[in-house]
């Protein structure tokens, strides 16, 4: 699928928030800057959060109260396994949808529902959804 615009992207996310549910793993890769938090955006955005969406790059876990819970997560800076194990998000998997940023990180660990490959476009970004 071609995203010409942030903006087709957060549409994009808006979609996928329509078939998501509590347990649902929406798995996210792509390069830096790719559009994987934009798209995260258009998601949790869709759910009704109102508020500012940033990547939890740092705080590697950011909960959102939206319907139904969202739990946005950054693989990104992790190491190792043991480091996806210690975030324990395997609290979160029957309560929220979780949004997982570089889910290949996850070494096979974590299975999401949905993935998300989004890649650079000579204009915009292209999303591949599985």
């Amino acid at each position: 699928m071609h995203l010409p615009t942030a903006a087709d992207t957060l549409a994009l996310g808006a979609q996928l928030a329509a078939r998501i549910g509590p347990g649902d793993i929406v798995g996210l890769m792509g390069e830096l800057g790719a559009g994987k938090t934009t798209l995260v955006r258009g998601i949790i955005g869709a759910l009704g959060h109102r508020g500012e969406v940033r990547s939890p790059t740092f705080n590697l876990v950011q909960e959102y109260e939206t319907a139904p819970p969202v739990c946005h997560v950054d693989l990104y800076r992790l190491e190792n396994i043991r480091q996806v194990i210690d975030l324990g998000l395997t609290d979160y998997m029957t309560t929220h949808a979780l949004l997982i940023e570089w889910i290949e990180r996850a070494n096979g660990l974590i299975e999401p529902t949905i993935r998300v490959h989004l890649t650079f476009a000579d204009v915009g970004r292209e999303a591949e959804i599985t």
